[in-house]
Parts: structure tokens; sequence; C-alpha cells
């Protein structure tokens, strides 16, 4: 089942075959800093089965940390994947993919670097839009 995703102006697309690695949650600094978020949803995705369909030429890239580049559109700057260049596989970001890729995050890793205000969510209450009187 091919998968397709793009950034969030649409410039930069892309398509994967499959997922080859679990999904998860990453809470390292460098995921929460680059995504602006509490954590990065990530999978494996080995480069055979990974594809620029267009826009490759709008991709940056930013060394975050040692041998690991961050792939991001230089139009709107979502993050798309990040690689360190000799292993076989990108992290793909998963919430850029355009479908459910039929898989539920399996773990969540770098926990010691958990933002101190993430909760547990099931008691919050939820909207399908904007809350009530918004």
């Amino acid at each position: 089942m091919t998968l397709t995703g793009s950034c969030l102006c649409g410039d930069v697309r892309y398509e994967v075959d499959q997922l080859d690695m679990p999904i998860v949650h990453c809470h390292c600094v460098t995921c929460r800093k680059a995504h602006a978020s509490a954590f990065a949803t990530t999978a494996g995705v080995l480069r055979e089965h990974f594809r620029w369909t267009a826009g490759e030429d709008r991709l940056r890239a930013y060394p975050s940390s040692p041998d690991k580049l961050r792939h991001f559109c230089s139009q709107c700057g979502t993050h798309l994947v990040a690689e360190r260049p000799a292993q076989p596989h990108v992290l793909l970001r998963v919430a850029t993919l355009d479908e459910d890729p039929g898989r539920r995050p399996m773990l969540h890793i770098w926990t010691s670097h958990e933002a101190p205000w993430l909760l547990d969510e099931a008691d919050l209450p939820r909207h399908a839009e904007w809350q009530p009187g918004r």
C-alpha cells in the first residue's frame, strides 16, 4: 500500500511503500524543539521504500545533532524526515502523511526529556471542532 505525504503548503510531496519500523512518540529535547510540540511521532522507512515526488528543490536540511539531518520545507517550515546518512532508513514524520497509515504508535521514547506539563489526556474534554462559545 503506497502512502503519500506532504508539507503544510503542499510544495514538497513524497511517497512511501510501507512503514518499516514501529510508530513511536519521541520526547527528546531536539524533537520537541524542532516540532514545537510535546513529542514527535515518527516511523522508520527504508530508503528504497521512500521517494520525493515533488518539491525536492524546496527542501533544506538542519544538522540538529552529530550525523543527523532534519529535512524541512523552505517555504512553510514543515519538518518531513530526519536521517543519519549512514543508516538504511529515514525517520518519517508520521503527521505529514495524507492518510491513516493503518497502524498506531507502539511506544514512547526519550521520556527522560518529557515536558513536565504533559498530562495523560484521557480526562480532558474533547471537541470535534472549536470548544463551545469560541
